[in-house]
């Protein structure tokens, strides 16, 4: 058997990983966005708390760290969330010729002003703990409103989006 970097061996094993993928939504003042998230995880029972990294690179995060709050959606394993998925996570708004996200999707206003994907399972609350964790800040959403229209069907993993083009670099 050969002996490898711990680095090497952990690329290989989140390679064939499958995490759960999200899209988180942000808002400060008249501006918002949101964008595909991997890494995530409940971290806390007694009181629910949430934590999602998001990505420095990413426009997102700027506004999330104005932001009060944080709205997370769970996306499912079909076509809809699949092209909503690819929409979060390909495209930046950095560029002027990119398309703006929340005009090609349905939301509407949630709980501190965040936008809520129509159709989407959900979650929302204020952030608790931001944190800096290299090329990813994680924040901490206390969890206190949410709304559950689909509920039950398979998540949408990370390996059903591995070979997006990501809008922003590693």
């Amino acid at each position: 058997m050969a002996t490898t970097t711990g680095s090497d061996a952990f690329a290989r094993l989140a390679a064939r990983a499958n995490p759960e993928m999200v899209i988180v939504t942000a808002k400060t003042g008249d501006d918002a966005n949101g964008c595909l998230v991997g890494f995530s995880t409940q971290c806390s029972i007694d009181p629910v708390h949430f934590l999602v990294c998001l990505s420095k690179a990413n426009r997102t995060y700027e506004i999330a760290c104005r932001s009060d709050a944080l709205a997370v959606h769970v996306l499912h394993d079909t076509e809809d969330d699949r092209r909503l998925a690819s929409l979060f996570g390909e495209h930046t708004e950095r560029d002027p010729d990119d398309v703006h996200k929340l005009q090609r999707c349905r939301w509407r206003v949630g709980p501190w002003g965040l936008p809520v994907l129509d159709g989407h399972d959900w979650f929302a609350g204020e952030i608790v703990v931001r944190h800096d964790v290299g090329d990813h800040e994680a924040f901490v959403v206390a969890v206190t409103a949410g709304g559950t229209p689909v509920g039950g069907s398979r998540r949408l993993g990370f390996q059903a989006v591995r070979d997006f083009d990501p809008g922003n670099p590693a």
